[in-house]
């Protein structure tokens, strides 16, 4: 068995025993700081959701996937990786794409979010995010504390995950941390969360490593339902390179998902059916 498959297997495991009754009750909450926000919630079971594929889309194989984004009819997507970083917009149709802005050598990018009429990419370990106008001309840098990792918005704050089970609330003009949740599954600390994405009121997150990607309530950090997506892995053609699952985007007029990884060949179109 995979380390990926390990993982995504543990998920499931803890909902099941959860289902079962085996969940005790006790919550816990990841810490670093006095301004992180603790919440006692009562006891969620997730709830596996399904799915069904709309479409299949090409995707480069040589894009190492940290964030997507939908907006406007437009897919934008930020790779990672030292001197292959770039924010790029990507035809559907073809999987070309069209790099707009690469990073210096030195920056692993991560994660990506649109904000009003900018778009927000993150590094990985330098400590600072890119800033672009709509046209990915680049118009700022911010400096943070500690690993960028997902980010994604309500349309008035940012939420930004470090690979912790920590996600903050973080102001878009200066990126001071303005508060915090501690994301749970099944009433345990979830780690690894990774790239994010608004949807509905609720953030949706990858779990690095996994095949799966959850649902989470952002004013108690609860994880309320989870999508198994590793058949999706079984169906890339001639594509050994391909790393963890990673990548969401939402279209809000259809209400699909587009999800991809790192370095797979094809971005699915799904529907999430709860």
């Amino acid at each position: 068995m995979t380390k990926i498959k390990m993982i995504t297997s543990l998920i499931f495991a803890t909902a099941i025993l959860a289902a079962c009754g085996n969940n005790n009750g006790t919550s816990t909450s990841s810490s670093t700081s006095e301004e992180d926000k603790t919440q006692e919630t009562k006891s969620v079971v997730a709830k596996e959701y399904d799915y069904r594929i709309v479409a299949k889309h090409a995707h480069s194989a040589e894009s190492y996937t940290q964030g997507l984004e939908y907006v406007d009819g437009v897919m934008w997507e930020g790779t990672g990786r030292e001197g292959k970083s770039h924010l790029q917009r990507i035809d559907l149709a073809t999987g070309k794409c069209d790099i707009v802005a690469s990073l210096p050598k030195s920056d692993f990018g991560e994660g990506i979010t649109h904000f009003g009429d900018r778009i927000y990419q993150l590094t990985w370990l330098s400590e600072k995010a890119y800033v672009y106008d709509i046209n990915g001309k680049i118009i700022k840098t911010i400096a943070y504390e500690g690993e960028g990792w997902g980010i994604t918005t309500d349309g008035t704050r940012l939420f930004m995950s470090d690979g912790t089970p920590l996600i903050r609330t973080i102001n878009p003009e200066t990126f001071a941390t303005e508060g915090a949740i501690s994301v749970m599954f099944n009433n345990m600390p979830l780690d690894m969360i990774n790239e994010l994405e608004w949807a509905e009121g609720k953030i949706w997150a990858n779990i690095y490593l996994s095949d799966a990607i959850v649902e989470i309530d952002p004013a108690t950090g609860t994880v309320i339902g989870f999508v198994d997506l590793s058949p999706l892995r079984a169906m890339l053609k001639e594509n050994p390179e391909a790393e963890a699952l990673n990548g969401i985007a939402y279209n809000p007029a259809t209400k699909h998902f587009y999800v991809t990884g790192k370095d797979w060949n094809t971005l699915f179109e799904i529907e999430i059916i709860k």
